[in-house]
Order: C-alpha cells, then sequence, then structure tokens
C-alpha cells in the first residue's frame, strides 16, 4: 500500500535493527507499552509480528519512505475479531521522523486496509492519557474518544490511565 511520500510493506527479519531502534528509544516508547533493551530481546517483537499475521489476529507493516526506501517505523492492527469486526491499531515511528505528517499518512492506509480488505466496522485505539500529541492525533482522524480506563496498565511500577479513542466504518469521511 502507498501515497506519495510514504508506503507500507510487509515487516520482515531485516527490520530487526530498526524495530530495535524505535522500541529501545526513551522517547518512543515514552507511552507505548512495549519496549526492549537488547537487539537479542527485539527478536520477540519480530516474532509476536510473524505470529499475529500467521494466526490472522491481526498485521503490522514497515513505513518507508517511497523515494528513499528507509524504515519511518511500523503501525498496524493486532487483537483482530472477525466475529465482532473489530481490531485495535497502533503505530509509533522513529524520533527523527516526529512532526512530520507521516502518521496522518499511514494511519488511513492502515484503516483503509481494515474497513476495505479486512471488512472490519470498528478499529480502536487505546492510549496513554498523557500522550497528548496521540490523542490530537487520532482526533484529527475521525477516531471519536469514548473514555478513559483509570490506573488501568502499569508501567515502570507506576499504574496510568488508558485513554479509548474509535472509528467505525459508518462514520469515515
Amino acid at each position: 500500500m502507498k501515497i506519495d511520500r510514504i508506503f507500507l510493506r510487509e515487516i520482515v527479519s531485516d527490520d530487526l535493527q530498526n524495530v530495535f531502534l524505535g522500541l529501545s528509544h526513551p522517547d518512543v516508547i515514552e507511552h507505548y507499552g512495549v519496549h526492549f533493551e537488547t537487539l537479542q530481546a527485539t527478536k520477540e517483537q519480530m516474532i509476536w509480528f510473524k505470529n499475529l499475521k500467521d494466526q490472522n489476529k491481526g498485521i503490522w507493516w514497515a513505513i518507508c519512505d517511497t523515494t528513499t526506501r528507509k524504515f519511518l517505523g511500523a503501525g498496524g492492527l493486532n487483537d483482530l475479531s472477525q466475529e465482532h469486526k473489530k481490531a485495535e491499531v497502533g503505530l509509533w515511528l522513529l524520533k527523527e521522523y516526529w512532526g512530520q505528517g507521516i502518521m496522518g499518512e499511514a494511519m488511513p492506509l492502515i484503516l483503509n486496509y481494515a474497513f476495505d480488505v479486512l471488512q472490519l466496522h470498528r478499529i480502536e485505539g487505546f492510549v496513554d492519557s498523557e500522550n497528548m500529541k496521540c490523542k490530537r492525533a487520532l482526533q484529527k482522524l475521525n477516531f471519536n474518544y469514548e473514555g478513559t480506563m483509570v490506573d488501568s496498565e502499569i508501567k515502570n511500577g507506576q499504574f496510568f490511565s488508558v485513554d479509548l479513542f474509535a472509528s467505525l466504518k459508518t462514520n469515515r469521511k
């Protein structure tokens, strides 16, 4: 899947170093639920990407620059339920690509796949309540705030709250 500046491609084993760079960077993982301290530990994430697809529980892609083919980040769908016609969306970018509108380009590609190819009805986004940038980005993409799950997760030994956003196929622009 592609648009002018970016394209999505399957995540492959050669992406290990880039996945590690993203999911070990303190700023990238500040509001993200997964992090790794070694390249070896990051192999766990690569197995998760593969199993997700193999088990029909979702799909994640590498987000790449159309011109340079550079890896910019990753995004996709997980917790896919064909029974309930829904999935959870996720996305992260390497720090040097923040603030360039890449999320705003990648998310519609992911959502189009979810709604048009997988025929899902609902896409959910779970966001650390303190992650204002992500919440604003989801609202720009026609996700609606549905509520806050107070102290629902633990990171670094501390409880934190998670906001739930959702987009329905019927609400697409």
